[in-house]
């Protein structure tokens, strides 16, 4: 079940909020549990097993480290990071193992069936581990009912792709949250403006992205191949920023205040911006829980930028498993490293604006690597994109008027325009008459959406969120 779906957004939420609303406060977190069970089940079906296998793992984990003191304590955490890390292991990377032992002695595991990988467990387990991490460090106190355990880790608004949220982020609403219907009307809005980011922009946008990317080398040209990867970075900000506005506005209809994940990242002037502002909850998690534990910046320029290249491999496996990914994350490390002598230095407007050229190149080419389905064809699209290759497939068959539609409301929604001229007009003598203005066009701004939005569903032009297989 996706949030962009019918089943969801007509029967399952409504559903929730009824039942949820209309319950006293103590049942609420089961409310909220067992939905989120559901709502995990609805796609996964027995896994929903291994999910309350870690949920029960952790739990014990938290009390074990919470009572263990020294080098009992440090062993406990050894215990609770390896159990972790061989469930998603298992789950995620036994068939990239296995297809590598392959490749290097061919016959090797000949009867291997594969293994399933659960939506969303990069997710949970990555929260999971946080929990633990944090009781380790004293700045959690174990949680000692497993049922609001549970529903951290299990809260469906952000269970299957984000943003990763820490137990202290939310520790206070588990057990005493602040429901307001101005939070709920804010909730609303907010999934309003996710809804029509994915269903809008991303969906739209998917559709040559996808075709470009599957086109043969000797049908590639290199307008059509711009074109797809044009799609393709409008396509993957705007299907998961959507999906964290969205998971936010759904936390708010619930009282919990989650995260936010994004920062309007391609407006940023170097890759190191574009990180700090990019899926914001997974690089501060590679940040404090493993970047800063490994000596971080202070132990020199060398091992500050080994350090890099470590966490971005690591954060490329955490994407997928394949090379590819691992690629990427050595790409994305090694432009942090090369950035980090100049990243402190103050740059003239001008300079920024070269920045951020540099930023948009650098990013757009890692995401060939990110998007292609191996290195090789990643090869071949880079080809295309320098004019290497001539090809039969043309931009005005595959960009239709709706395209070049969503590709210009990517390339507007993607700058905080409207904060900057709200900010001007504020200072205006009829400033305070057009923000009233405003306030009052969002209502059917939103109802637009809504409507735009069906229309869309109903042609049956649903696609999943891209992230759900991480």
């Amino acid at each position: 079940m996706v949030f962009s779906s019918p089943i969801f957004l007509f029967v399952f939420l409504p559903l929730v909020l009824a039942v949820y609303h209309a319950s006293p406060w103590p049942l609420r977190n089961v409310v909220l549990l067992v939905a989120s069970l559901v709502f995990y089940a609805w796609g996964e079906t027995v896994f929903v097993a291994g999910m309350l296998a870690s949920i029960a793992m952790n739990w014990a984990f938290g009390l074990w480290v919470g009572r263990a003191e020294g080098r009992r304590r440090r062993r406990a955490v050894a215990v609770a990071v390896a159990a972790n890390l061989l469930l998603l292991g298992w789950f995620k990377y036994a068939d990239f193992v296995v297809a590598n032992l392959r490749a290097i002695r061919p016959g090797t595991w000949p009867n291997w069936g594969g293994v399933h990988l659960p939506i969303g467990i990069s997710f949970f387990t990555f929260q999971a581990l946080s929990y633990v991490l944090d009781v380790a460090r004293g700045g959690a106190a174990p949680e000692r009912n497993p049922l609001r355990l549970g529903l951290f880790i299990s809260l469906f608004p952000q269970l299957i792709a984000g943003p990763i949220v820490r137990y202290l982020d939310i520790a206070h609403d588990l057990v005493a949250r602040r429901e307001t219907w101005e939070r709920f009307v804010a909730g609303v809005q907010r999934f309003t403006v996710g809804l029509g980011k994915k269903i809008l922009i991303a969906n739209v946008l998917a559709g040559p992205a996808d075709q470009v990317f599957s086109l043969a080398a000797g049908e590639l040209s290199a307008p059509v191949a711009w074109l797809g990867l044009a799609a393709y970075m409008g396509q993957i900000y705007f299907d998961f920023s959507g999906y964290s506005d969205m998971a936010v506005g759904l936390g708010r209809m619930f009282g919990f205040e989650l995260p936010e994940n994004f920062r309007h990242p391609y407006a940023a002037a170097s890759v190191t911006e574009f990180w700090r502002r990019w899926h914001i909850t997974l690089s501060t998690w590679f940040r404090d829980y493993l970047y800063i534990p490994l000596g971080g910046n202070r132990r020199g320029p060398v091992r500050t930028a080994v350090n890099l290249l470590t966490v971005f491999v690591l954060c490329g496996l955490w994407h997928g498993a394949a090379w590819n990914f691992v690629v990427w994350g050595l790409y994305h490390g090694a432009l942090l490293a090369l950035e980090r002598p100049w990243r402190e230095i103050r740059r003239p407007a001008a300079a920024r604006a070269l920045g951020h050229a540099w930023m948009l190149v650098a990013v757009a080419a890692g995401w060939v690597i990110f998007r292609a389905d191996s290195l090789s064809h990643a090869g071949r699209f880079f080809a295309a994109l320098a004019g290497g290759n001539g090809g039969a497939a043309t931009v005005a068959a595959l960009a239709t008027p709706i395209v070049w539609l969503a590709l210009a409301a990517a390339a507007l929604g993607s700058f905080p325009w409207w904060r900057t001229l709200a900010d001007r007009l504020a200072h205006r003598p009829a400033g305070r008459s057009l923000q009233l203005a405003a306030a009052w066009a969002r209502v059917p701004a939103h109802a637009a959406v809504w409507l735009l939005c069906w229309m869309r569903l109903a042609a049956a032009t649903h696609n999943p969120f891209i992230y759900f297989r991480f």
